[in-house]
């Protein structure tokens, strides 16, 4: 369990929000205890490797090897559109295919 809000789907973690945990490099652990961050599944460690590149300003390097893959950002500074983007996508990762298949609805 992460200690705070958390999002599941069937039981399984997607997005969770993020607390300074002391095993998190003290770095981003500052970050984390400064500001609401917030951690989300993604399809694999590259993915979360090119958002991190992509803008380094809101995802964070790195947090704990708990839960990989997956990426933490900063809530403040993501675009909504790309939240929702993230948080779906995460939902995604997680779900069973039949559910995913209800949202996508009729092909």
């Amino acid at each position: 369990m992460t200690g705070g809000v958390a999002w599941f789907v069937r039981n399984r973690l997607y997005a969770w929000e993020c607390h300074p945990w002391p095993s998190i490099p003290d770095d981003m652990r500052e970050i984390i205890a400064g500001e609401p961050v917030v951690g989300v599944k993604v399809g694999d460690s590259d993915d979360a490797r090119a958002l991190r590149q992509m803008m380094p300003e809101v995802f964070l390097r790195e947090t704990t090897r708990w839960g990989e893959p997956k990426i933490a950002f900063r809530l403040e500074r993501i675009a909504s559109d790309h939240l929702i983007e993230l948080v779906t996508e995460a939902w995604r990762t997680q779900a069973p295919r039949y559910l995913a298949r209800e949202l996508d609805g009729p092909s």
